[in-house]
């Protein structure tokens, strides 16, 4: 199956997934990064790995609806079947979801509902939770709102820093992410699975 990538950042869940499809733990192949900020370091990491890219700057468009055009211009000339967020930080438009609606999933390092939208792992350090975790959702125009595929609590530990919890919701997102993306290109579009088994005590 051909899929897209989108990423805003250091693409190091891009990189866990190209690396699943490397490895054919991921029946798929990524043909295509979107993403919106030009020197952001997962182009880097696209042309290491020989992936075409689409570059934008989103302040040079009219609107959102003039850049979405483009992207979905893109998309279809490599014949892109379904989008996979990877840390893309701007929500979806219309012109995307009509086009692909139900083909787009993110993962977010929250159990959403809880915690959407930027900084999720500190809005939850700074909340002093005891449990967090990641979510696997489909993309609607929300805020993080789609519909859960799958869920993975991970338990704050006593001994963690933010960065040692950092560590360890990435280390969920690099494990969870690709399976959860290679059952979804398995199956039908529509299903919805809630995985909340699993945590990790250590």
């Amino acid at each position: 199956m051909k899929l897209a990538l989108f990423a805003s950042g250091t693409g190091s869940n891009a990189r866990s997934l190209v690396r699943a499809a490397r490895e054919q733990r991921l029946e798929a192949e990524f043909v295509l990064i979107v993403c919106d900020r030009p020197r952001a370091p997962v182009l880097a990491f696209a042309e290491e790995e020989g992936i075409p890219v689409f570059a934008f700057s989103p302040k040079e468009y009219e609107n959102k609806a003039a850049f979405e055009t483009e992207i979905v211009k893109e998309l279809y000339a490599k014949g892109v079947e379904r989008i996979v967020l990877a840390g893309y930080m701007r929500l979806i438009g219309d012109t995307l979801l009509t086009e692909y609606g139900g083909r787009m999933i993110n993962v977010h390092p929250s159990l959403l509902p809880a915690f959407p939208g930027k900084d999720a792992i500190r809005q939850a350090w700074d909340a002093g939770v005891k449990v967090t975790g990641v979510t696997v959702h489909y993309v609607d125009e929300g805020m993080d709102t789609g519909s859960i595929i799958a869920q993975e609590p991970l338990y704050v530990k006593e001994t963690d820093s933010f960065e040692t919890l950092t560590a360890g919701i990435q280390a969920v997102e690099h494990r969870l992410y690709p399976e959860i993306v290679q059952q979804w290109i398995a199956r039908p579009l529509k299903t919805v699975q809630t995985n909340t088994e699993g945590a990790n005590h250590s």
